[in-house]
Parts: C-alpha cells; structure tokens; sequence
C-alpha cells in the first residue's frame, strides 16, 4: 500500500503520494482544493504524464523503432517513488527506469518531482535526467484536477489568462488523438466561463498562446493563481456529464496527431534530451 508524506506552511497543507508521487490534499484554511477522485467520475487527482501526454495510435509507442504498447499517458503516474528527501515544507520523490520501464521504453532515466509549500503558494518541479548513452525522446505533463464548484462558491467559475489571449481550441478524434482542425477559440480577451457543456467534446486542448498563467475563480470562492515553467500547452478538462472537478493541465507535449506513426520523437511538443542532459517542468499555484 502507498504511503504519504504530509507538508505545511501553516496557510496551506498538501498530501503527496508514493503512488505516482501524486499530490492527494491541498487545503487552504480547512477547505478541501483538490478534487478528492471519487471513482464515480475519475479516480485520479494529480497525476504526471510521462514519457507521453495522452494517447498513442492504437496504444503502440516507437523508441528508434523498437515497438511497444503503453496506454494513455504513460507509466509514472502508476509507478511507486522512492520518498528521497523531506521537511516541514516540503518534499522530494525520485522515479529511475527499472526492467519493467525499458521493456516498453528502453531508455535510462531519472524523474525528480518535488512539491513544496511557502506561505499560500504550492510549488510542482519535476527534473528528467538522460541517465543514458542514447537520446531520450518524451512528453510531459501535469494533471491536477480541483473542485468545481470551488468551496463557498456563490457564482459561476471563471479562468482567466494572465495574457489574455483568445488561443486556438483543438479537440480530440473518437481514438482520442489530436484532430488536425485548429477551432475558435472559447475564450474572449483572455477570459472564459466555465460550464459543463464545454467538455462535451471531452477535453479543451490549446496547443500554443495560452501563456504562462491564469486564474481559476469564482464569486464567494478563493482565488485560485497558476503559473507554469516550460511548459507551452495547455488543457482543460472535465468528465462529460457536469463531473464535480476541473482540470486545469500544463504540458511539453501533446496526444498524438491523428494518422501519425507510434514514434515519440514524432508528437507534437515531444523534446529529446541528449545524454547527461536534464531538463524542468513545473507548475505553481497561489491561494488568494
């Protein structure tokens, strides 16, 4: 079984997980942010999507040719991480390649994901190390899911870019890969109401021009504030059928184009680190 690691600030208290090292709580003076994955509607929270962000064709992933089967989103989030270092504050999972990764991406690596709390900020950072002698082709992408309604909210939710931009909306085909057509975007000036019937199409993905922030809010409700590091992509999610949670989703990397090849190197936004190479992705989010 999983165990957790609790941290706190005094202002904020979060709970990660071995399991994925997945945040499972963030409160903010007693109130409950994170979506609590109630199986019902989707049993997950927090989830990191490596080495790919959501599908492959057919569930088929390429690494310089060598073939494999890897389902929706990768293998980190099911993985267990070894808890390396903790305080007060904070903490720090690392997640290395063993013989059940490279038998469906035969690559080294090394992941290391902290989280931390400072005053009403929680902070994300995940570090992928090239432990190899090959390049190590991959996507990655955070996932973290809060609730919607948020807690005293008396009015409908809001997300609001920090660039306030009308980005491009892509959507996914029926085999969950990105469909070529670039649609109106469902933002005005930066700003969007939220409501369920925009996720009747399952996800809103917006591949570029979101920005590196934007607040989640609502009347009555804390002020939800993200920023994110390298990463360019951004999705929003939530279950068709009006589910209780949002996703508000920073990525390097993108489902694969429908008609594309199972070729990681190949996705959209995928990157490639040469040997002895390592590179951050992070997300922060400030309660106010």
């Amino acid at each position: 079984m999983a165990s957790e690691t609790t941290i706190t600030s005094g202002a904020l208290t979060a709970r990660v997980s071995d399991l994925g090292a997945e945040l499972q709580s963030l409160t903010h003076d007693g109130a409950e942010l994170l979506w609590q994955g109630d199986p019902a509607y989707w049993s997950g929270r927090a989830p990191l999507l490596f080495p790919i962000v959501g599908r492959a064709p057919g569930d088929e992933i390429a690494v310089d040719g060598a073939r494999a089967t890897m389902k929706q989103h990768g293998f980190a989030r099911r993985s267990h991480w070894i808890l390396a270092r903790r305080c007060e504050a904070g903490c720090t999972h690392i997640l290395g390649d063993t013989p059940e990764t490279r038998a469906v991406y035969p690559r080294p690596f090394r992941l290391t994901q902290s989280h931390a709390v400072t005053g009403a900020t929680l902070s994300v950072m995940v570090e992928v190390a090239n432990t190899g002698d090959a390049p190590l082709p991959f996507g990655l992408g955070f996932h973290p899911a809060f609730a919607w309604p948020l807690p005293g909210a008396t009015g409908p939710a809001e997300i609001r870019l920090d660039n306030g931009a009308e980005p491009a909306l892509a959507r996914l085909d029926g085999d969950g890969l990105l469909a070529p057509e670039a649609l109106p975007s469902p933002f005005t000036r930066g700003r969007l109401t939220v409501t369920p019937d925009l996720f009747d199409a399952d996800a809103m993905i917006f591949p570029e021009g979101a920005g590196s922030g934007l607040s989640y809010s609502a009347p009555g409700a804390p002020r939800l504030s993200f920023r994110f590091d390298n990463c360019p992509a951004l999705g929003i999610w939530s279950k068709p059928g009006g589910a209780p949670f949002l996703c508000i989703e920073p990525w390097h990397g993108l489902a694969a184009r429908a008609g594309s090849g199972p070729e990681i190197a190949d996705r959209p936004l995928s990157q490639s680190l040469a040997p002895g190479e390592a590179a951050q992705f992070g997300w922060s989010v400030t309660v106010g």
